[in-house]
Formats: C-alpha cells, sequence, structure tokens
C-alpha cells in the first residue's frame, strides 16, 4: 500500500511535469488517509466525456467496495506514452492503465504491464463474453489487458449536400460501385480543378488506411495477414488491385485528396465533405454541430462482401502492482470490464460495448446511428499491430510514392509489404 507521502511527492510531480486533470477523489483520499482502505492510480488520456465518465464509475465502484479508493489521473494524449515509459518502470506509475491495444507488444516486452489473472480473467471467460476481436489482446497465451468498449468503422454522409446534390437524402450507397457514382455527384472543383468540396474523404493517416488494408483487400478476395499475423500477405493480387483501387479515386476517379481542409474530420464537420468513413467515437464530435444534418450506415459491400475493421483501447494492470493493490486493481478492471460500465460508455462516450451478448440487445443493435457500427462488429478483424505507427506508415509511403513520384502500384505495394514484414520479422524472431 502506497504511504500518504508517497502519494502526494508523486501527485505533485506529475501536476509538474504534464499537469494531468486529477479526479476529485485524489484530494479526498490523501486527506482521508486511511490504513484499511487500499489505494490505487488509474491513468488514461485526457477526452472530457471519458475522463467524467470513468469518474462516476470510481464513485460508483467505492459505493460497493468501501475499502477501495481509485484515483484517476489523466495525461494529454501526445504526452501519454513518454509519462508511461518514465514512470512505470521505476513503479511510479499507475496500478491499472488505459492503453491503446495497438500499443501492446511495445508495452509488453518493456515488462509495463503483467498478464491478467486466470482466476478472473480466465482465457475461456474472456473468449466466451467477448467479441473475438479482443483476442488481438492475446500473447504468449496470455491476456494482458481488456476494453471497456470497441469501435468499428461506418460510413457518414451528409443528407444536406447529398439533397443539393440531387441525391436522396435518405438513401446512402450500400455498394462500394454507388460509393463511388455518389461522391462523383459531390465532389465540386473551380475552374483549375481545385476541390471546392470533395466526395470522399482520402485521409490514410486517420481511417482509410484501416479500409485499405482490412476491408478493400479482403473484398478483393485477399487477406492482409497470414492466420497467425505473422506474415504479410497483401504482396498479392487482391492487394495490388485494392491499391489500384483507393489510389484511382485521387488520381482517375477525381472525388477528394487527402488533407482537404487540413483533414477529414474539419471537412466533414465544415459541410465540405460529402461522406468520410470514421469510428463511433466521432458522434460525439459531430452530435455537438447544429449545422450537421447527417447519417451513418455500414460500410458499403464489394461483390456481396462485407468486412470492417474493428480496435480499441485496452485496461491492464502494470507490472509492479502486487499484494492489495493487486487485488484492488483486479476488482476494478474487472468492474471498468462489467456490463454496468460499458453501457455508461455506450451512452456517454458513443464507443460500443466489448460483450457481444450486450452489444447485440435489440435497443443498440437498431439504433439509427450506433446500430450501424455494431452490426460492423460481427465481421470486423482487428490488425494485430505490433507497431501501429510504423504499419500505418507504409501505406502513406506508398501512396506518395504512387501519386507523387509515379511509382507503378505493384512496386509501391511490395515495398510496403517488406518494410512492414521487417517490423514483424524484428518482433517475433524470438518467439
Amino acid at each position: 500500500m502506497r504511504t500518504i507521502k508517497t502519494v502526494l511527492i508523486l501527485a505533485a510531480v506529475l501536476l509538474a511535469v504534464s499537469a494531468p486533470v486529477f479526479a476529485k477523489g485524489a484530494q479526498e483520499s490523501a486527506a482521508a488517509a486511511d490504513p484499511e482502505v487500499t489505494e490505487i492510480v488509474y491513468w488514461q488520456y485526457f477526452y472530457e466525456t471519458k475522463k467524467d465518465t470513468v469518474d462516476t464509475l470510481i464513485e460508483m465502484f467505492e459505493a460497493e467496495n468501501p475499502d477501495i479508493r481509485v484515483v484517476q489521473q489523466t495525461f494529454p494524449y501526445e504526452q501519454y506514452n513518454t509519462k508511461v515509459a518514465s514512470s512505470v518502470p521505476s513503479g511510479q506509475g499507475p496500478n491499472v492503465i488505459n492503453l491503446y491495444y495497438g500499443w501492446l507488444p511495445t508495452y509488453i516486452d518493456s515488462g509495463y504491464l503483467q498478464p491478467l489473472p486466470e482466476s478472473t480473467f480466465s482465457n475461456e471467460r474472456i473468449e466466451a463474453e467477448f467479441f473475438p476481436l479482443v483476442g488481438a489482446a492475446k500473447f504468449d497465451g496470455s491476456y494482458y489487458a481488456l476494453p471497456t468498449a470497441v469501435r468499428s468503422l461506418a460510413l457518414f454522409w451528409n443528407k444536406d449536400l447529398f439533397e443539393a446534390a440531387g441525391l436522396d437524402p435518405e438513401t446512402p450507397p450500400e455498394t462500394v460501385e454507388e460509393l463511388i457514382e455518389f461522391a462523383k455527384i459531390l465532389t465540386k472543383t473551380d475552374k483549375n480543378g481545385n476541390y471546392l468540396q470533395t466526395g470522399l474523404t482520402m485521409e490514410l493517416r486517420a481511417q482509410m488506411h484501416h479500409w485499405l488494408r482490412e476491408v478493400l483487400i479482403r473484398q478483393y478476395g485477399g487477406a492482409p495477414y497470414s492466420a497467425d499475423s505473422r506474415e504479410v500477405t497483401y504482396d498479392s493480387q487482391a492487394g495490388y488491385d485494392a491499391f489500384q483501387f483507393f489510389t484511382d479515386l485521387n488520381s482517375v476517379e477525381h472525388i477528394g485528396m487527402p488533407n482537404f481542409m487540413t483533414d477529414d474530420v474539419t471537412a466533414f464537420s465544415s459541410g465540405m465533405m460529402g461522406m468520410t468513413m470514421d469510428g463511433s467515437f466521432r458522434l460525439g464530435t459531430f452530435d455537438k454541430l447544429d449545422t450537421l444534418n447527417y447519417g451513418v450506415t455500414e460500410l458499403p459491400s464489394m461483390n456481396g462482401v462485407k468486412s470492417n475493421f474493428a480496435s480499441f483501447w485496452s485496461n491492464g494492470i502494470t507490472s509492479f502492482t502486487t499484494g492489495k493493490e493487486l487485488e484492488a486493481s483486479i476488482k476494478f478492471l474487472d468492474y471498468l470490464t462489467s456490463d454496468t460500465a460499458m453501457s455508461m460508455w455506450l451512452e456517454n462516450v458513443g464507443e460500443l460495448p466489448a460483450k457481444k451478448a450486450l452489444a447485440m440487445k435489440e435497443e443498440f443493435k437498431n439504433d439509427p446511428k450506433y446500430g450501424p457500427f455494431i452490426r460492423g462488429l460481427e465481421y470486423a478483424t482487428a490488425t494485430k499491430f505490433i507497431d501501429e505507427n510504423a504499419q500505418r506508415m507504409v501505406w502513406i509511403d506508398a501512396y506518395d510514392q504512387v501519386l507523387l513520384n509515379g511509382m507503378p502500384v505493384e512496386d509501391a505495394v511490395d515495398q510496403a509489404a517488406a518494410a512492414e514484414q521487417q517490423v514483424l520479422d524484428t518482433y517475433y524472431k524470438n518467439r
């Protein structure tokens, strides 16, 4: 158990370095030190609705567990990984930590996390209750983290722009062919060909590299990786066809460009982009805009094939957590992954329940905005990232090689595959 002196010193250091936003209970816990109460610390990056929701969950958890006190600390997203790397190895960080699932290999290899205890989180229980995509948090036979919520992709369309272009504002595209057709109608340019309004997002730096990798390649009959995720397999005809299709959206179809109005969220929010692909977490952002009249639908199919990408932020327990703090952390993690927490997260944050039975309730599955994301989870794949940023950059570089330097599509894909395979080989060589 931490002494109150240690907690106060740590709080002062964290405030000075990163100016985190502390949960209201932090000062109360310091003032009400009780040897019978075990205090644990929870970290996540600062996102207002997430922070507020966890504050509420902590109050509910503590009411049920009066012998445990949870202190939430948040940090700016861009400082989050740095703060973890500087704190956890010395045992000065959190007990329970929220991480993007694509970061897990780095955190596990660095010794920051411990496997979830089988006594509470058995593989059988996890695999019976959670969507299969949560398997991306399983390494060497053990789960190291679990999510409160998961994400999938869906197509957002601007109903007012549809109507202005002569399209039915209540009828979004159902197929990729219709997607291109509608996007062409929605696109506007000046006499010099400069975009005034685009039909579809082209942001590989955002969600479109997921659409390319986990959706288009599969719809062309391929797979981006081997079944064990250790080998890149998109240097194939399916990969070439998918990337040709994607680059043609700019160079042949002329329905959009990267960085239009700086980014896709800005362009769509401003009513200057007809359609975009994004995660359910974007609902909160768009719903705040009184001027944005939009709808949500499942990603378009191709040749009758549906596919989707899923991702999640997960909660794990740090390696230095032992004794009573470990017992308390296990209870808190179990609460964070309860039906109660997941239902609240959906309502407040807009991310989807990670448990299939809960997500598939009729009230959620048929919701006009949440429903398309939830239905998409049934055929979604979560890429088992080793280095998410590096694995994203190979596609951005390939796109630039084709569009800016005229490299043949097949060469660009082969180059991307070789670069990504090196990332995978470096990680898996001793496993």
